[in-house]
């Protein structure tokens, strides 16, 4: 998968505005995934951090919502449109027993086709408005407006396109080149799958696609680096390179390498600790198909690099870590549309991080680091969800719907996740600091859901998820979390 392929970008220029069909999947995963706050209410801001990466499991499912085909059937094509949603959680994150939030989701976009597909041209705005009962918000900001602001706007440029355009004849190989802020992804999106400011190019000849990519994270973005002093926003480059062979027939392996420079400043210093976290990524992996309905994808990353651990400034730590993922999907062409669905994620920890996984405070303390801190994304859990780093999870799942033979209910789909999740050192630290004792097991959870598409523009969902702590818990009170909302496009 990857940021320039048509299938994984906005809907540019299509002559016909999409329904809710197009937006459904945001609706069924913006359920996301709420992680328990990781420090406790002392810390102040860090819980907050948790709840960001709630709101990046959103955005994600906005960008799957957003995979539409691109048409290339006339010259010019200009089109608009854009959604509103209001959703409500309620939940319990092991630090309050009961949080009641609420959010107003506006967006709306425009854009143009030339040429066929030649040249391409999108801009997304997003307005968001955040409604928290009285003293529920982490930072004690219970209603809060964000934006308006730029959420995706770039250009791009496909030679293939352009000379059938002026020529009308077929080009065995193609160059595409992208420039602007919208969602890259470099493999199955494990290590990195963010929205950048960033130019990419992709070269595919023969069988082969080549990627290349220079980025800079979009400051909104909520850094993997919590405990620095300052906003806890992301300022970082991106640099890389990605190979996919696409000679077989049910498979398509891929290669990547990147790099990441950490450009964050802290608000003060403070004395005897540094917080710069600078890596590098090598990955590699397949997506395709077993047999027949069976889907997977699969991959291996190994991060080096240098990050400075507790009470470290004069030198850093030497970063050597591991993670790996493989994801089935089984989708029986049936009666009531089934799909059955399994994952294991694997992301190495450290022993030595007896405070968090990821931050610098809490981090190493000594020896080369061995806990893995990425920039991608996977589906972890609606009530716990920790972060990939330290941790064993796995997770089954499955859906269907049962009344597709009813009117009015044919769209009506239910389903259930459920996860098992262990540490990978029982004495390493986890992204939930309630994870207070010295053991492997976790905890296990189950997620239910209800999706209905009403009519054409109008969905409703609802999810509920309950973890249940393992023995890494010394309150092992069973936390629940509950979401129910509405979409409606336009």
């Amino acid at each position: 998968m990857n940021s320039t392929q048509t299938s994984h970008t906005p809907p540019v220029g299509f002559r016909k505005r999409p329904g809710l069909a197009a937006w459904l999947p945001a609706v069924l995963t913006l359920l996301g995934v709420l992680p328990a706050a990781r420090l406790s209410p002392a810390a102040g801001q860090e819980p907050g951090g948790a709840f960001l990466r709630q709101q990046r499991a959103v955005e994600e499912d906005v960008r799957l919502a957003l995979n539409r085909e691109l048409p290339a059937d006339q010259k010019i094509d200009w089109d608009a449109g854009g959604w509103y949603s209001f959703y409500t959680y309620l939940w319990d994150d092991g630090i309050e027993s009961s949080r009641t939030y609420r959010r107003h989701d506006v967006r709306g976009w425009t854009s143009l086709s030339l040429d066929r597909g030649a040249h391409q041209f999108y801009v997304r705005g997003r307005l968001l408005f955040h409604d928290f009962n009285s003293g529920d918000a982490y930072d004690g900001n219970d209603d809060d407006t964000e934006g308006p602001n730029l959420d995706r706007g770039f250009y791009q440029f496909d030679l293939r396109r352009a000379v059938q355009a002026a020529r009308r004849e077929p080009m065995d190989w193609n160059l595409r080149v992208k420039a602007g802020r919208d969602y890259v992804e470099l493999g199955t999106g494990y290590a990195l799958s963010l929205p950048m400011d960033h130019v990419l190019l992709t070269l595919e000849a023969a069988d082969l696609e080549v990627q290349g990519l220079a980025g800079m994270s979009v400051h909104s973005t909520d850094d993997i680096e919590r405990s620095r002093p300052g906003s806890g926003r992301m300022e970082r480059c991106f640099w890389g390179g990605q190979v996919k062979y696409k000679g077989l027939e049910r498979h398509e392996p891929f290669f990547y390498g990147f790099i990441q420079e950490d450009h964050n400043e802290e608000a003060r210093r403070v004395p005897f600790q540094e917080y710069d976290y600078n890596s590098w990524y090598l990955g590699i992996g397949s997506t395709g198909e077993v047999v027949k309905d069976l889907r997977y994808a699969t991959e291996l990353v190994f991060e080096g690099g240098s990050s400075y651990g507790h009470r470290r400034w004069l030198t850093d730590d030497r970063i050597c870590a591991w993670a790996y993922d493989l994801e089935l999907d089984y989708l029986p062409r049936r009666a009531w549309k089934p799909r059955f669905s399994g994952a294991y994620m694997f992301a190495g920890g450290d022993g030595d991080r007896f405070g968090s996984p990821t931050d610098a405070v809490g981090g190493n303390t000594r020896g080369k680091d061995t806990g893995f801190s990425g920039f991608g994304y996977r589906d972890t859990g609606l009530a716990f969800g920790p972060r990939l780093s330290n941790v064993h999870v796995w997770r089954l799942g499955t859906g269907f719907h049962p009344l597709e033979d009813i009117e009015g209910l044919e769209n009506l789909e239910v389903g259930t996740d459920w996860f098992l999740y262990c540490r990978n050192h029982g004495d390493g630290a986890v992204s939930d600091p309630t994870a207070d004792r010295t053991s492997n097991y976790l905890g296990w959870e189950m997620d239910y859901f209800v999706n209905w598409r009403l009519t054409s523009d109008l969905a409703w969902t609802a999810r509920l998820g309950t973890f249940f702590p393992g023995s890494a818990f010394s309150d092992r009170t069973t936390r629940t979390f509950f979401l129910t909302g509405v979409t409606w496009s336009f």
